[in-house]
């Protein structure tokens, strides 16, 4: 049934009373992406250790690392079902509980396949905080805060990685500079993993402290409460009846979204969700999470010692925070699309010359010094233009740009996609490394410079605009 009648539309640009209220709902619900971020990187201060202490090779070592990355598509492609179920709140409070069980079981495994099962139950976690995330705080943030609100969860996956990254440096150099040696009765590489029960019990409290979302009220026939939420967080001054009317009158033009409703065309998804898919895997085909889960190994494949390629993992994860204040600085002014664009060249250029760094042949086990050099500075030039980009622009796209009707699940497949995607790189780069380094990125580097034309293409600008005005 369609109607004619159009919902009140109140301005855009309405700003809340209580601004830092309406942050600290962004930043409680962001809390997810920084578990996100650690438990995607931890696992870098531990990969020399589990090789050592399980004497695996570099294929079954990839799948260990690379397993919990099933979880994660998993968790991505069904977060968006379950929380149109029982709301997002509910989930983050799951996704708590299962952060802090695969935390205690990777730091005491029995065995190497333990460990990839509690890696599963955490990157089950992963994926539906990288779900539920951005779409609840497309969901509470008013309109003219919500590129920067939606940046939270890009920032706070960068600052989890900087912190596991700072941890497990701390932790290597209280055990001697010995991924293996002994803190608090276990080897230096299980406390590791075991810290991010502190985080994960923080996120698992702050989620009582944030009101649900008020679509997911509406849905449910809670309507007194979703006015008093949309009053908290956009402005008691505005025309909230005319606001819950506008996202009443868009509810009813839609259906719960569900797989079937992805559907269209001779290409099986509609073409919206191919171009949410494509800027998932583009994301992750520049090879940006080689950098968070091998770097460390990568250094020292090139001759840097344990302790300084530790090291030059936190640099990298710093350098990954700034890029990502710079993104959400200008992501509403600039705009979505320009700042995809200026990160594209940007990374091709960094991983070309990682490319060509890579290329020469080792000296006493080393890179010659120019080429060492050059590729650890471009190595920190392509995280920065990442991380100012494509880190934090896809996560608002993909909150953003689906129509209210699909949103849920376009949003799940998107991520599911990403996830996948992550997996293959993370999977295949052990491999494609001792194959041939330099080879390995200029595959990278490929898939940067073909994101340019699908940018330029594919994507629309979703700034300033209502989630209602995207279809």
């Amino acid at each position: 049934m369609t109607s004619t009648a159009q919902a009140p539309r109140p301005s855009a640009a309405t700003h809340p009373d209580h601004l830092g209220h309406v942050i600290f709902i962004a930043a409680a619900a962001a809390m997810g992406g920084f578990l996100f971020g650690y438990d995607s990187s931890v696992i870098n201060g531990a990969v020399e250790a589990i090789r050592s202490r399980y004497d695996v090779g570099p294929a079954a070592l990839a799948q260990v690392i690379a397993i919990a990355l099933i979880g994660c598509a998993i968790g991505a492609a069904t977060a968006g079902r379950i929380a149109d179920r029982i709301g997002r709140i509910r989930c983050m409070q799951i996704a708590a509980v299962l952060f802090t069980i695969s935390a205690v079981g990777s730091a005491l495994p029995f065995a190497l396949w333990d460990l990839a099962f509690w890696r599963i139950i955490g990157g089950f976690a992963i994926g539906m905080a990288s779900v539920i995330g951005p779409a609840y705080i497309a969901e509470v943030a008013p309109p003219a805060y919500r590129g920067r609100l939606g940046s939270f969860q890009q920032a706070a996956i960068v600052v989890g990685i900087a912190i596991s990254q700072l941890v497990n440096w701390g932790l290597l150099n209280a055990a001697g500079g010995n991924q293996r040696g002994k803190l608090m009765g276990l080897e230096a590489w299980q406390v590791m993993l075991g810290v991010m029960v502190i985080p994960a019990v923080l996120y698992g409290l702050l989620s009582f402290a944030i009101p649900e979302s008020p679509r997911f009220l509406l849905s449910v026939g809670r309507r007194d409460r979703a006015r008093q939420v949309l009053a908290e967080v956009e402005s008691k001054d505005a025309d909230l009846d005319a606001r819950v009317a506008e996202i009443e009158h868009a509810m009813k033009r839609e259906q719960k979204s569900s797989f079937r409703d992805l559907l269209g065309g001779s290409f099986l998804f509609k073409r919206i969700v191919w171009i949410g898919i494509g800027l998932s895997v583009f994301q992750q085909f520049v090879g940006i999470n080689v950098a968070f889960y091998y770097s460390a190994t990568l250094w020292q494949s090139v001759g840097v010692d344990p302790t300084a390629s530790f090291f030059y993992s936190f640099t990298t994860s710093i350098i990954n925070i700034v890029g990502t204040v710079i993104a959400m600085i200008f992501v509403d002014r600039v705009g979505r699309k320009p700042l995809a664009l200026i990160g594209s060249v940007g990374m091709a250029v960094g991983l070309a010359l990682e490319a060509w760094a890579f290329s020469y042949d080792l000296v006493g086990g080393k890179l010659p010094a120019t080429q060492g050099w050059v590729a650890l500075i471009a190595a920190h030039v392509f995280v920065l233009f990442f991380a100012l980009s494509w880190g934090v622009v896809v996560w608002v796209l993909l909150g953003e740009m689906f129509p209210n009707r699909i949103r849920a699940a376009a949003l799940g497949v998107a991520a599911a996609a990403q996830w996948i995607a992550n997996w293959a790189i993370t999977a295949s780069f052990p491999s494609l490394a001792d194959w041939n380094l330099s080879v390995t990125y200029m595959i990278y580097t490929f898939f940067a410079a073909l994101s340019i034309p699908f940018v330029l293409k594919f994507v629309r600008e979703t700034k300033g605009k209502t989630l209602e005005e995207m279809g």
